[in-house]
């Protein structure tokens, strides 16, 4: 009989990335890939420990694999598993945990027999063993491959625990990511997300940059679009702005983390500019491409946030020419210097700072959609149905609703934005007698 297995993915597109890659090794060793409510024999939750519900969450969603089988071998790999694994091992169900290195010898761990355990088994090394690259990427989850070409931060920001999770910023050469970039062109896959946990820091260790990489890929062959996932301000060169502006490959959308707008909260974060500089990068940006679809990640609620400084965020992301937010409220994570500062700002207060900027968000993105009401745009549409409609984004980043219709999926197709709405995403019309896009065999 066929093993089978399931996965259950928590975080950010590079825990999508690592584990397409991982069920595809399963795969390869005679694993049956199956949906996460149809009752496989193993399941593997990659999980997440930005925040503290992403771990509370870990646990829900062991709960849930148990009611599908109660028998099922459980093996929790990512972030949280790195950070606390004795602490997972006591979550009732739990056989396996696997560190930031160990996961990807998941096929190994497990072996050909797997039964359920009173304690659960830990293989976790010291981070400061983790030092070796493993590329990956998504393909059949997603319209789009989420590219990891980067792990690993050297930064120690005060709030952040991912140094500790996922080790030193590393990554492959040039030459070997090019080679992973050419097995992803050579599928259906019609976009590619760079992905990493410090994307501009590609390259560090072999003295090549991300700004060298872009520039292989402005070279490669095929028909896919590119886009940057993150990528922190003091790394986003100039000459990768000027780059992105004249490609044809590469998306004009950047996604650059702020975190907050008052260099006193910047400099405790330990964050590596000041708000100064986040702006030369938005006004560069616009200069050369107005198009162009800029996201913010900020944090609210960081110790010794008073309203004074979250009145100095709000105002700088308020005149700010940049398209939506990305909004936290801040998260106590015990290994990290924020955790110990004083000034720890009420809960409410943080949920409270936060509709503000998300409702700010809202005002940005449909300021950013306005501009381009009546225009044409080309536009890729996921495998995703609801409601009898379906979406898709432009090349800067608008996500675009129609009518569902199967032809249209992994399609990059010539439409007219019309109008936005209820629900924020933009309509548009389709010319299918004028449709030269649409090759589907």
């Amino acid at each position: 009989m066929q093993k089978t297995v399931a996965f259950y993915t928590l975080g950010c597109k590079l825990n999508f990335s690592e584990t397409s890659t991982i069920s595809r090794q399963l795969q390869e060793h005679g694993f049956e890939k199956k949906e996460f409510t149809d009752s496989a024999d193993v399941y593997v939750i990659n999980t997440c420990s930005v925040t503290d519900h992403a771990d509370r969450k870990c646990k829900k969603v062991v709960k849930e694999a148990l009611k599908y089988n109660p028998n099922a071998f459980i093996v929790i790999i990512g972030c949280y598993a790195q950070l606390k694994p004795e602490e997972i091992s006591n979550i009732p169900g739990v056989d396996m945990v696997l560190g930031a290195a160990e996961k990807f010898n998941l096929v190994q761990h497990i072996g050909d027999s797997f039964q359920k355990k009173e304690k659960a088994t830990i293989f976790n090394n010291p981070i400061k063993e983790t030092n070796i690259f493993i590329p990956g990427f998504s393909i059949g989850d997603r319209t789009r491959s989420f590219l990891k070409v980067q792990d690993g931060c050297d930064y120690f920001c005060s709030f952040c625990t991912i140094p500790l999770a996922r080790g030193k910023s590393r990554s492959n050469t040039i030459e070997q990511t090019m080679e992973t970039i050419q097995k992803v062109t050579e599928t259906s896959v019609k976009e590619i997300v760079l992905t990493g946990v410090n994307l501009g820091d590609f390259g560090v260790q072999n003295q090549e940059t991300f700004y060298d990489l872009l520039k292989e890929i402005e070279k490669h062959d095929g028909n896919q679009r590119y886009r940057i996932s993150s990528i922190e301000p003091n790394l986003l060169s100039s000459n990768i702005i000027k780059l992105v502006s004249k490609s044809r490959k590469i998306m004009p959308h950047f996604h650059i983390p702020l975190q907050s707008g008052s260099d006193e909260i910047l400099k405790s974060m330990r964050r590596k500019y000041q708000k100064a500089l986040y702006q030369e990068r938005v006004a560069e940006i616009k200069q050369l491409m107005p198009h162009c679809s800029i996201g913010v990640d900020v944090i609210v609620g960081y110790p010794g946030e008073d309203e004074e400084h979250f009145l100095e965020t709000y105002q700088f992301l308020n005149e700010l020419d940049v398209s939506y937010l990305h909004v936290f409220p801040y998260s106590e994570r015990k290994q990290t210097t924020a955790a110990k500062l004083p000034g720890k700002v009420h809960q409410f207060k943080r949920n409270e700072r936060t509709e503000m900027l998300r409702i700010l968000s809202e005002k940005k993105k449909q300021q950013f959609y306005n501009q381009f009401i009546g225009q044409e745009a080309f536009v890729l549409f996921e495998n995703e149905e609801k409601k009898g409609k379906m979406f898709g984004f432009t090349s800067n980043y608008i996500k675009v609703e129609v009518d569902y219709d199967p032809l249209l999926i992994n399609e990059i197709v010539k439409v007219e934005l019309t109008s936005i709405n209820t629900d924020g995403h933009m309509n548009a019309t389709i010319n299918y007698t004028n449709q030269q896009l649409l090759n589907v065999s």
